[in-house]
């Protein structure tokens, strides 16, 4: 090949693998917002409603019983938040990333400054697959994908 054929596959490559990554954020920001998000709200308001059953029964005694369900309430919260502040950082810098005028750029910007929030966003929706009961959690678990036949 001589060197403009060179120089357009690079062109080619850079804009294919900033396409690749532009996608996988876009179905990482959907899944977790649709999915995720929604089921550990949902469970987690399921454990509200279980403390605040064992405030009536109990009274002031409640703090004690529910202490594990408080505290699980307060993980699946933070690690809401951590979904949703990371998805928020990853959108802002794909659409810096959609403005530059530079194949290469845009490549280089959605490899440096988008793609670490992958393995950010994946963190927490790890976290809460592991905390969300297993009947409320929507998508298949890793481990369900081990045993599978």
């Amino acid at each position: 090949m001589n060197h403009v054929e060179v120089e357009a596959r690079y062109e080619i490559e850079l804009e294919e693998y900033a396409k690749r990554i532009q996608i996988e954020g876009r179905v990482l920001g959907d899944i977790a917002r649709n999915h995720v998000i929604p089921t550990a709200i949902k469970y987690q308001n399921t454990l509200i409603e279980n403390v605040k059953g064992l405030k009536e029964i109990f009274g002031k005694d409640f703090e004690k019983l529910a202490k594990e369900q408080m505290s699980l309430i307060k993980e699946i919260s933070e690690h809401i938040e951590g979904i949703n502040s990371k998805t928020e950082a990853m959108i802002e810098e794909r659409k810096k990333a959609n403005n530059l005028s530079s194949v290469e750029k845009m490549a280089e910007a959605y490899c440096n400054k988008v793609k670490p929030y992958f393995e950010e966003i994946r963190y927490h929706a790890d976290k809460l697959e592991l905390l969300v009961d297993d009947e409320m959690w929507t998508l298949v678990k890793y481990r369900e994908l081990l045993f599978l036949r």
